[in-house]
């Protein structure tokens, strides 16, 4: 008996990872955003920046294994959109990987320039910068900017596949759904 293959969506496992990834950054700016409504010093806020860097930091080591699927072939969209479209994803999903692999560096750098444990379990790693207060702000600000950037790259990386979906009516949203293929 052949098995015949699915050419018209992702495998499993990238699908699997994109959308655990948008929960990965769901929590990761829930986290920010509401460790800033507690008050300093208090062991929630604490909690919540912890779970923010754990959620940050599992995004950085599945980030690799996107990188990897990366390699493989891809669904194709159909109908073929304008190499323009085309181009513009690619800047996109390379601002995207930007984000997922340089944020949490950043966190690492402000963290290690400022001699501060990551921010939970009291785990060290390797300094790789020495301590330096005002180097420790300015990775901080870094930090922060692409955290930023972040809000506006994956609404806009959202809006695009709605309005591929929607108006286009082409497969690029379908491709990244899971459910049974055409094929």
């Amino acid at each position: 008996m052949t098995r015949e293959i699915a050419t018209d969506r992702y495998a499993k496992l990238s699908i699997t990872l994109h959308w655990l990834m948008l929960a990965l950054f769901v929590g990761v700016y829930a986290c920010i955003e509401i460790k800033g409504l507690l008050p300093r010093g208090s062991n929630a806020r604490a909690l919540f920046l912890g779970l923010h860097g754990l959620f940050g930091i599992s995004i950085f080591a599945l980030v690799w294994i996107r990188l990897l699927g990366r390699l493989t072939p891809r669904p194709p969209i159909t109908p073929t959109p304008p190499a323009w479209q085309t181009g513009l994803s690619h800047l996109m999903h390379l601002a995207l990987y930007g984000l997922m692999i340089v944020t949490p560096l950043m966190a690492w750098l402000m963290l290690a320039a400022g001699d501060k444990p990551l921010p939970y379990f009291d785990f060290y790693l390797s300094a790789p910068v020495s301590v330096d207060p005002d180097l420790a702000k300015r990775f901080k600000y870094w930090h922060e900017w692409l955290g930023t950037s972040g809000y506006w790259l994956i609404g806009l990386h959202a809006l695009a596949g709605l309005f591929h979906h929607y108006w286009v009516g082409d497969n690029t949203l379908a491709r990244m759904l899971s459910g049974r293929s055409r094929s």
